[in-house]
């Protein structure tokens, strides 16, 4: 029968169990006698459909998995559960009230009051007997280093709660934060109206709940997020409550709805890991997106910087990461985020705040700093984390183990055959050549493609639709896992060793290479090092059944238990870089014009082909013909390229996938020594955000007389424009400028004032003395020339007091919420000759007029509305008016 005659196909290539025998003579076996007989070719596809199907059978599913959002007519039967219809009404109600930028009457007045309001209402239901509740309004004015800026703010405001049992005396709080200010243009629905209304809702179940907890509870509820970080830094540096603060939950958004995940945590306390896996009941975390995170390949930052660094409070960092393509545009909006992704947002932080609320460790967290941890789920139904220490014995000892055990099997190659260890050892030497030879191809041929696209204008192709990153990217990467031991095992000359123990050579390549691998990056100190833990984990297994079963040596036997021991990690690593190319897709459209975005989807899609079918992919080779399957992935890409550069691969559609235009109209000033004006014109000042740059507009918005303005940037301070935070300074060698023939006409004065000039003692050192008066965002561009140095001032010394690291010309960024009273500043400079009747210092002075409310004139207006539609446009008029003085 066929199936007999497949199964000895399958055994033909094996080491018979030798029959008995007198003496120690060893059977000498080849594959002359023994020649290879594979399966058939048509096999090889459903071979690799299988992991396919795997994948869109349970990790998809899964990852998408959200609970059933709990109704309010159901809480009489499900008492102390978060209510996701409650929190859905309230968020409904945010959305309806539009923009809320600091500065504006809606931020710092409508706002306020509406989570007042909201704040009573959970005092009305509350249990009296059990809780206290006191509401604090906060207005802080203060100051830091913000990346390369100072980050100065006045009055900026915050509703801070404070929730505490009665019968509890501890004076350690869990403060939970999130914030409801906006950027401008966008309503925040999700970006962090979403939290908000979540923390509301966790308020009202605790206030209302008979499950008590020990320790009080702060919800901050932030005013200034978006700014950036100036709210958070009021609290932490100012509020009453601040310093009894000793552990944190910090709630934001990076998208709009589905599961919020964890992405760092601590830094050196591994018992809120603990508390995360005991009460969350979606975990969805990994130390990976920590290490990422932190190493600033994401452009984001949230408010857990401030509370680490100005507090230090140690804590749990949780954010929303689901349809990222809407975040800080105006489809940010209620009817993208569902009541599903509510409850299970509430549920986790519900669970989180009793169980840390409880915490035994939250009267003396300092001695339960335990250092780092190593953090992650698997496909949302478990949560894993263990101590750093832990994780690099783990590591050395799973690696060390992986390359001991194939030692091992290579010694049982040589019992098996007439070979002796240097024979075998040499083969399994050019198996290793050849792994890292697949290696650098898996990693490589994607990232070619990336660079290829990019040469020819055609970045973010996979953008609206992410399925083409299958054929761009993954394809690619199996291809080049695959191809060398292929080409070798199909051009190599006849060899004594059996080809089942060449392919089981391939994987103990593989194993060596990811165990070296392992050992260098937990050398390096990055706990993302467990990742190729988990595969040698589960590549030890399989070795070890294998060689304690003898299924090692029958044929091609091995390669079930090898299959059925990967189905773990392929799990695992489809669904972690599945979520990874989930979260980073949208950010390539404003990860600014610089850097080819492609390159690191490509890493990502090549890294995870490598963790996830590295030991799978070369097993083609059982299979007969496998250099048509080589050939069929390769149709597959040619296929997806040829749909790439049509309509499809277009990346940009309204309303879903925008692209960003972040442009200033700017009215500008350049005054000289003597008071004359030098220069004074009008015009767009952009801070493109993909790397497209401003091709896409050209078919509806004329572009004539661009300007790249990394030429000005030797001529002038900041390259003559308002650039407006870290950000964008830091990108304004990248900007654009398009002159404009009409005047902005900007909706307010700015207005700098020199009060007093004085000569210090000894003569070289010169005082001035300024008030400013602006709108409620603008920045000081501040440029001794030469000869001059700034000796002091009166904002924060830091830079001055580090110059190797802030050079001029410096940044001091200034926003006020509910006064708008004019700064005061001085300026202390030391001059050389002593000469201050001659040009001393440039200081540059911009106006940022963020508000929807703000009036743009009617040719900015008419700018705007030619813009195609799939064009979000973040934008405002600005002045920039430089002094010499």
């Amino acid at each position: 029968m066929d199936n007999g005659k497949d199964k000895d196909e399958f055994l033909s290539d094996a080491v018979k169990p030798e029959p008995p025998r007198m003496d120690n003579t060893i059977i000498e076996l080849t594959e002359k006698d023994h020649p290879k007989k594979q399966l058939p070719w048509y096999y090889a596809p459903s071979f690799l459909l299988l992991w396919v199907a795997l994948f869109f059978a349970v990790v998809f599913p899964l990852f998408n998995s959200l609970p059933t959002p709990v109704k309010i007519e159901e809480e009489a039967t499900k008492p102390g559960q978060f209510v996701a219809e409650r929190a859905q009404y309230i968020l409904l109600e945010l959305d309806r009230l539009g923009p809320k930028i600091v500065g504006d009457e809606m931020n710092e007045k409508t706002m306020v009051e509406f989570m007042l309001r909201e704040i009573e209402a959970v005092r009305g239901e509350m249990r009296q007997d059990l809780y206290d509740l006191e509401v604090d309004v906060q207005r802080a004015s203060g100051a830091y280093i913000h990346w390369e800026m100072i980050n100065m703010y006045q009055a900026v405001q915050n509703v801070v709660v404070k929730l505490s049992t009665k019968s509890s005396n501890s004076t350690s709080y869990l403060l939970i934060n999130s914030h409801y200010d906006t950027k401008p243009g966008s309503v925040g629905t999700g970006d962090a109206g979403f939290m908000v209304v979540t923390m509301l809702e966790v308020m009202r179940q605790l206030a209302t709940s008979e499950q008590t907890f020990e320790h009080p509870i702060v919800f901050l509820f932030n005013g200034a997020e978006e700014q950036p970080l100036q709210g958070s830094h009021a609290f932490i540096s100012q509020h009453k409550w601040s310093p009894n603060c000793k552990a944190l939950i910090n709630l934001d958004s990076a998208g709009a709805g589905g599961r919020e995940i964890l992405f760092q945590g601590g830094p050196n306390h591994p018992w809120l890991m603990r508390h995360y896996r005991d009460a969350a009941k979606h975990p969805f975390a990994t130390t990976m997106a920590e290490e990422v995170f932190q190493a600033g390949i994401i452009p984001s930052d949230t408010d857990f910087r401030i509370f680490r660094d100005f507090g230090p409070v140690p804590g749990l960092d949780m954010a929303g990461q689901y349809n990222g393509f809407v975040y800080h545009t105006k489809y940010d909006r209620f009817d993208v985020i569902s009541r599903d992704s509510l409850q299970n947002t509430g549920e986790n932080l519900l669970s989180l705040v009793r169980s840390i609320g409880n915490a035994e460790e939250m009267h003396d967290t300092k001695a339960h700093s335990e250092g780092h941890s190593v953090f992650f789920d698997f496909l949302g139904l478990f949560f894993v984390y263990y101590l750093e220490s832990t994780g690099i014995a783990l590591n050395v000892c799973f690696g060390l183990g992986g390359i001991i055990l194939v030692c091992v099997s290579l010694w049982r190659m040589t019992r098996t055959t007439d070979l002796g260890i240097g024979s075998v050892s040499g083969a399994f030497g050019i198996m290793f050549l050849l792994e890292l030879g697949s290696f650098v191809l898996a990693l490589g041929l994607p990232m070619l493609m990336a660079v290829f696209y990019d040469a020819g204008d055609r970045t973010l192709t996979y953008f609206t639709n992410s399925w083409l990153v299958i054929g761009l990217f993954i394809c690619p990467s199996v291809i080049g896992l695959v191809l060398p031991f292929t080409l070798y095992y199909t051009l190599r000359p006849s060899s004594k060793i059996p080809h089942a123990y060449h392919l089981h050579m391939a994987g103990h390549a593989h194993c060596v290479f990811l165990a070296i691998v392992c050992i260098i990056l937990t050398i390096a100190g990055l706990r993302s090092a467990y990742l190729f833990m988990i595969s040698l984990l589960f590549y030890v297994g399989a070795l070890t059944i294998n060689l304690l079963s003898r299924l090692h040596d029958r044929g091609y036997f091995w390669s079930l238990v090898l299959c059925a021991c990967q189905a773990m990690p392929f799990l695992y690593f489809s669904y972690l870089f599945h979520a990874f190319l989930v979260i980073c897709i949208p950010m390539t459209a404003r990860k600014g014009t610089e850097v080819n975005p492609d390159l690191l989807i490509a890493l990502l899609c090549a890294l995870g082909s490598i963790l996830a079918l590295g030991f799978l992919v070369p097993l083609i080779n059982i299979f007969r013909r496998p250099n048509c399957m080589i050939g069929g992935l390769a149709l597959i890409t040619f296929i997806f390229c040829m749909i790439s550069v049509s309509d499809v691969g277009f990346p940009y559609r309204p309303k879903t996938n925008v692209m960003r235009v972040n442009f200033l109209q700017v009215h500008r000033k350049f005054y000289e020594y003597d008071g004359s004006i030098s220069l004074e014109d009008s015009g767009y000042y952009f801070d493109l955000q993909d790397r497209r740059l401003e091709l896409p507009l050209r078919d509806k918005v004329d572009f004539d007389g661009l300007v790249h303005l990394e030429g000005e940037c030797d001529a002038q301070m900041m390259c003559g424009v308002p650039c407006f935070n870290h950000r964008w300074c830091e990108a304004r060698q990248a900007a654009r400028w398009l002159p404009r023939k009409e005047p902005v006409e900007v909706p307010g004065t700015t207005t700098l004032e020199l009060l007093n000039k004085t000569i210090l003692a000894g003569g070289y050192t010169a005082r001035y003395q300024f008030k400013l008066t602006g709108p409620a965002r603008m920045s000081i561009f501040l440029k001794p020339l030469a000869g001059v140095k700034m000796q002091d001032w009166s904002f924060l010394r830091g830079m001055l007091d580090n110059p190797g690291t802030y050079k001029p010309p410096y940044h001091i960024f200034f926003a006020w919420g509910v006064d708008s009273s004019p700064i005061e500043f001085h300026l202390d400079l030391t001059k050389v000759n002593g000469n201050f009747l001659e040009p001393v210092f440039e200081i540059g002075i911009s106006g940022h007029y963020l508000s929807h409310v703000h009036k743009r004139d009617a040719y900015s207006e008419q700018f705007i509305e030619d813009l195609p539609d799939f064009v979000h446009a973040m934008e405002w008029p600005a002045s920039y008016d430089r002094y010499i003085y």
